[in-house]
């Protein structure tokens, strides 16, 4: 399967809007938002957990990175809330679950191989730091290597957003909204820019809370798949 897979393309998808598909496991679906590969894909989804379902134990050979929306996300290594994002690197293991459901914005097999940190960050315990070059935008580092830089950032109301993040970037808006090209982002819509592009883009009148990943689309997208 190949959804949103020419990572030279602007792609925008606003998932709120779209159907929940079912996953080979009960209680679990998903909204695909791009994805190369079926069951074991380089894939960025949407994913909602009904209250007691469970995934069977498994390995992510290519690293798993979520945030977690809604609900409380389990596994072995804790209770992770709304506003826990959380890094599996590749080869880790767990069993994954929701006692009283949850919705996590998930991306698989996206790692850089050599990226073996665990992260496991609340972010809602966290405060934000005011970005030097980019009036109106307060910044959250949540990771970042030689490759790739993860933050949420937040937009004051009405403010213009004129940048050119290197190495392409995506955008998920958590709540409030913005505008992009006349398009309206409004919470869970998607945006995925190319390297190269520029993002220009207006907050709305209540501003907008984004997560962001930049950098990461600089080179070619990893899709030897091997493991779940």
């Amino acid at each position: 399967m190949e959804l949103n897979a020419d990572f030279t393309r602007r792609v925008a998808v606003h998932a709120a809007q779209l159907p929940w598909v079912a996953s080979p496991i009960a209680g679990i679906e998903r909204r695909m938002l791009d994805r190369i590969g079926d069951e074991v894909a380089r894939a960025t989804s949407i994913v909602r957990y009904a209250p007691h379902s469970r995934f069977t134990a498994h390995t992510h050979g290519g690293g798993e990175e979520f945030l977690v929306l809604d609900g409380v996300f389990s596994d072995e290594h804790g209770d992770f809330p709304a506003g826990s994002y959380v890094r599996n690197p590749p080869s880790s293991r767990h069993t994954p679950g929701s006692e009283p459901g949850c919705t996590i914005f998930v991306k698989l097999w996206q790692f850089d191989q050599e990226d073996r940190a665990v992260v496991r960050i609340g972010t809602n315990e966290r405060t934000f730091s005011h970005a030097l070059t980019r009036p109106g935008v307060e910044v959250m580092p949540l990771h970042s290597t030689e490759h790739e830089t993860v933050c949420i950032e937040r937009w004051a109301c009405h403010q213009v957003i004129e940048w050119a993040p290197q190495g392409g970037a995506e955008f998920l808006v958590l709540d409030g909204d913005f505008e992009e090209r006349s398009e309206r982002f409004t919470a869970w819509s998607w945006l995925r820019l190319p390297a190269g592009a520029v993002f220009r883009a207006t907050a709305g009148s209540r501003g907008a809370r984004v997560w962001v990943k930049t950098g990461h689309l600089a080179r070619p997208p990893h899709i030897a798949l091997h493991g779940s």
